[in-house]
């Protein structure tokens, strides 16, 4: 269905994701090769929607795991129902007394009960977590393993078997192997260095904050109703801000945001009171705050309608 990185290129473009070509590669790779997709880069540039516009294009249930620190396989992989067990124990009480009856000792009553325990743990009893519903799925989906690097190295060295081997093996009932192989995207928002072996098996992509008209063809597509003028303005401010040494840069997600904030405030264009009232939907930190703020000072104490930012050569006009 999807023949060339053009073809990837379109489809993501139906689920208004703007794919540059290294994106497009690394996805038409990961299909046609089997392996994870490894993305890296930054919080909020759009790691993560890659990943659902994709599923969405390609018409395939999207599954996300959410790691956090202290993820184990089993919330990962999946859990026994041990109250549904117990539930049924206590249905099944005079079952098991019959099946019991007779036995001459203790450990004949054990053995007998032993040939039983399959019963409750079967399938009916097996609660799973994300990476089994992956890999047991009757039909293929976009396994979304998100912000690897923030789980523990053991639980990355435990995803090994399944990017290897896509199987999972449950004490229990032996090892499962997938019906569908799973196209699988990992993120990471480069909080700790990811194991060697992990990354080995996996197609690798940098997505890094996009150029100032990459990013305005977002907020056109995005936020379709901000004036032309305002909106190439609000990029040249984010873009700047990133220019700076801040704690935390402004996301794409946040850009958007903005974008949405000025819109609802009716604004037609960037003036010094407007920035200066908004900018907390761009910064989350005090600190860095107030060091945009006595950058954006500068200058003129109200910027024109046509606004440059100090310091900043004016990019290609896009209206």
């Amino acid at each position: 269905m999807y023949n060339t990185i053009e073809d990837v290129k379109a489809a993501l473009a139906t689920r208004n994701y703007i794919a540059t070509d290294d994106i497009a590669t690394v996805i038409f790779l990961a299909e046609k090769l089997g392996k994870p997709a490894l993305v890296e880069g930054p919080a909020g540039v759009g790691k993560t929607e890659l990943a659902k516009s994709w599923a969405g294009a390609t018409g395939k249930p999207l599954i996300r795991l959410q790691c956090y620190e202290g993820l184990d396989e089993s919330k990962a992989l999946y859990e026994w129902e041990y109250a549904k067990q117990m539930l049924y124990t206590q249905l099944l009480r005079d079952k098991l007394q019959d099946v019991l009856a007779g036995a001459n000792s203790l450990t004949e009553a054990a053995d007998r009960l032993a040939l039983e325990e399959d019963v409750f743990f079967s399938d009916r009893f097996l609660l799973p977590r994300p990476l089994l519903k992956a890999i047991t799925a009757p039909e293929p989906v976009v396994l979304l393993i998100d912000e690897i690097d923030r789980a523990d190295a053991e639980f990355e060295a435990f995803l090994l078997e399944v990017l290897s081997d896509f199987q999972v093996t449950v004490p229990e009932l032996g090892t499962i192997s997938a019906v569908h192989q799973p196209v699988v995207v990992l993120t990471s928002n480069n909080t700790r260095e990811l194991s060697e072996a992990l990354k080995r098996r996996c197609l690798y992509l940098f997505v890094d904050y996009p150029t100032f008209e990459a990013e305005l063809d977002v907020v056109r597509l995005k936020v379709p109703d901000l004036q032309e003028k305002l909106a190439a303005q609000a990029v040249q401010v984010v873009q700047r801000l990133r220019d700076m040494d801040l704690k935390k840069s402004p996301s794409v997600s946040e850009t958007l945001d903005w974008a949405k904030a000025l819109m609802m405030l009716n604004a037609d264009h960037l003036d010094q009171d407007t920035l200066e009232n908004t900018l907390t939907v761009l910064l989350k930190h005090e600190a860095d705050l107030q060091k945009a703020r006595r950058v954006l000072r500068r200058g003129d104490s109200a910027p024109p309608a046509d606004y440059d930012l100090p310091g900043r050569r004016r990019g290609p006009r896009n209206n």
